[in-house]
């Protein structure tokens, strides 16, 4: 079995710890995110192997990308990978809430288990959990925590708009 592959690179909303297994991503993880999994103890960085998925992050963070380019090896529930692979259809840009996204994934009562779901999201930025929000329009929840998430919204509206 191939080993846990890592490397660790920086970004406007601190270093950013990325994972891959088997040839496909597996994590995007933050400093002092919650819901953060440990990486296995025989975990091996590879800068090179993780070149592509770097460039990309900056792009993005350049505002010179919308839409990432990656193969993903998203692990957990099926439930769970419902909800990411809805979050990942949510425009560059544009926000949804909780009861949307719980509507997507077939139980408009779901809102809970959907906030759940999207909290224990393993890639964060390139799954785009930080574009979901209260159905109020408040910035409800992040598990990079809020400031990143007013960041990344602010980012990408300024992107979007060509600021």
């Amino acid at each position: 079995m191939m080993p846990t592959l890592t490397t660790t690179v920086p970004s406007p909303i601190g270093p950013l710890l990325l994972s891959a297994s088997q040839g496909a991503l597996t994590g995007v993880q933050m400093q002092n995110q919650r819901h953060f999994r440990e990486l296995p103890e025989d975990a091996v960085r590879d800068d090179e192997w993780f070149a592509d998925i770097r460039a990309q992050l900056d792009a993005y963070f350049c505002g010179d990308l919308r839409e990432f380019d990656v193969t993903l090896n998203l692990v957990g529930t099926d439930f769970q990978r419902r909800v990411w692979a809805q979050l990942q259809a949510i425009p560059y840009g544009e926000t949804i809430s909780y009861g949307e996204l719980a509507a997507r994934v077939g139980n408009e009562r779901a809102s809970r288990a959907v906030g759940l779901a999207n909290g224990k999201n393993p890639v964060s930025i390139i799954v785009p959990c930080h574009r979901v929000i209260g159905a109020d329009g408040s910035l409800t929840g992040y598990g990079g925590g809020l400031d990143r998430k007013t960041w990344l919204l602010a980012h990408e509206t300024a992107s979007r708009n060509g600021s």
